[in-house]
């Protein structure tokens, strides 16, 4: 079994995008998922917002808001990435007839045209070499009770640890 490489996904948020973006607007755009970068003539198809109401597997209620990005993946025109200046108008402009939640949850929707659209989660940008680079990795599938009980015990055990300050412990 494959697990999938947590490491590089934060589930960033939109205005954490934007504003890493906003620090060299003129920087080529770059998303890298699956072992490749995007191709240079990638276009953002559609943005879409959504609001969630779910009942997990443990009979737990949850809400979200979650932002999609769709990437077409082709190369078009022999064009250069997009640079981050101008991926930021396209959502300030979805955003004048959209509401776009800051803080949600960003998924990125990834297709080629040939192959079924995937789902990624992104890592921070990062300027390289004059690039923003933006990993995606696949969005893995999770159970939410078990993951706040993982949660919690990895803050107790860091707590609590033996050379963590008794003091924090109950």
């Amino acid at each position: 079994m494959n697990a999938i490489d947590k490491s590089i996904s934060t589930d960033i948020t939109l205005s954490h995008l934007l504003d890493v973006l906003a620090t060299s607007a003129d920087a080529p755009l770059v998303f890298h998922y699956d072992g490749h970068a995007v191709k240079p003539g990638y276009h953002v198809t559609e943005v879409k917002a959504g609001q969630f109401s779910a009942l997990d597997c443990g009979a737990n209620p949850e809400a979200w808001s979650e932002i999609f990005v769709q990437l077409w993946d082709i190369d078009e025109d022999s064009r250069t990435p997009m640079p981050a200046g101008k991926f930021s108008a396209i959502i300030r402009k979805v955003s004048d007839h959209v509401r776009l939640e800051p803080s949600a949850k960003l998924t990125f929707e990834v297709s080629d045209g040939e192959k079924p659209m995937s789902l990624y989660c992104a890592g921070s940008p990062r300027l390289k070499e004059g690039s923003f680079e933006v990993a995606l990795a696949p969005r893995p599938s999770s159970c939410k009770p078990r993951d706040r009980w993982l949660t919690e015990a990895k803050a107790k055990s860091a707590c609590c640890g033996p050379s963590a300050n008794q003091s924090c412990c109950s």
